[in-house]
């Protein structure tokens, strides 16, 4: 059973292209670069440590580093998961106050490696950080090349629907027909179980929320309205969370044209959502299919908020190893999703 299937249900953009590969035959066909959004200022009790790891979930690196720096877990903090199936670089921080920092790579394996090592004043928060930047190569590559070229020219216009990735709802369950986080967040909205650890809680209503929100996007998708406006919209701010409602006129248009605007869906919690008429009606008839999951989210306290139905895709280019082998660059704003990007390009299948 695999993640992918769990996301066949939703819609593509563009779903005739017949563009086809292999993707993560290796660790180095997946590569992400995390951007910082601020740099450390040299003093300070918290160490800040650059790491490239290779093959290596980031909450573990995160647990190899208390170890050696013989502090409690919640000591160390980063800004975001990367993908364990990948050689990726990222900044963790370790309090350590008016201690001496231990010779870590004495003691990590090589699959961890200290790139530099910084103090700072405060820890680094979750979600801090501008963005990541991808490089992922492609394996028997088959399609047309200028076919590819057409579909990233149109990809850098256009944006990519914002699905959250198949990562975050588990592996497909056979039975249900849809990962197996949702099932558990199912299973404990209904009291069947209770939930133990901060961490399982997070990882339940993350995923209840996460598709919940796909499932609007898919229907916006089907209907081609994820980068057009609809009437109830909320628009969100390119590169920001700040959001604002109005009616879809020549300007409106316009900065949706331009990517400096962005349509919104609704990430379900308490409260009434804030998009109106067609939008509105089509969110919560999306909450009715699904009254578990919304009623679960509500009850455990989780606010209504918004999330940009459309990615941007930045400086998205493609090079060629050889005749079947094409690497993809780009970037994406934290909390994006690579996936998304790459099942508007093609059907690649994921080695992992």
């Amino acid at each position: 059973m695999s993640y992918t299937a769990a996301m066949n249900q939703f819609h593509k953009a563009h779903p005739n292209t017949q563009l086809s590969g292999h993707i993560r035959q290796t660790p180095d066909d997946f590569k992400v670069d995390e951007k910082q959004a601020f740099e450390a200022s040299g003093a300070g009790e918290h160490v800040w440590l650059h790491i490239q790891k290779t093959g290596e979930n980031t909450d573990w690196v995160a647990g190899q580093l208390a170890n050696i720096a013989q502090v409690p877990r919640r000591d160390v903090s980063y800004a975001g998961m990367k993908d364990r199936h990948a050689v990726t670089t990222q900044w963790f921080s370790v309090q350590m106050p008016g201690r001496e920092a231990p010779d870590w790579q004495s003691v990590l394996p090589d699959s961890v490696q200290v790139i530099s090592e910084k103090r700072h004043d405060r820890k680094l928060r979750r979600g801090a950080l501008l963005g990541n930047q991808f490089q992922i190569v492609i394996r028997d590559f088959k399609g047309d090349k200028n076919t590819l070229a057409d579909i990233l020219t149109r990809i850098q216009k256009e944006g990519v629907p914002n699905y959250y990735g198949e990562q975050r709802f588990g592996h497909m369950s056979e039975a249900h027909g849809y990962g197996l986080n949702i099932v558990k967040a199912e299973q404990w909205f209904k009291g069947e179980f209770k939930v133990k650890g901060r961490q399982k809680r997070s990882i339940y209503l993350s995923a209840a929320r996460s598709w919940l929100f796909n499932h609007i996007l898919s229907e916006r998708v089907a209907t081609g309205c994820w980068n057009q406006p609809m009437p109830g919209d909320v628009f969100m701010l390119n590169g920001t969370q700040s959001c604002f409602s109005a009616a879809i006129d020549e300007s409106i248009q316009q900065r949706m044209a331009e990517q400096d605007i962005h349509p919104t869906g609704a990430l379900w919690g308490r409260g009434r959502v804030t998009s109106t008429a067609a939008v509105a009606e089509l969110e919560r008839s999306i909450a009715a299919r699904f009254r578990t999951l919304c009623d679960g989210l509500e009850k455990q306290g989780l606010k209504q908020e918004r999330k940009a139905l459309r990615l941007p895709v930045a400086d998205l280019s493609c090079t060629w190893a050889d005749e079947n082998t094409p690497r993809l660059q780009f970037a994406l704003p934290a909390g994006a999703f690579a996936t998304s990007v790459l099942r508007e390009i093609g059907n690649f299948k994921v080695n992992s």
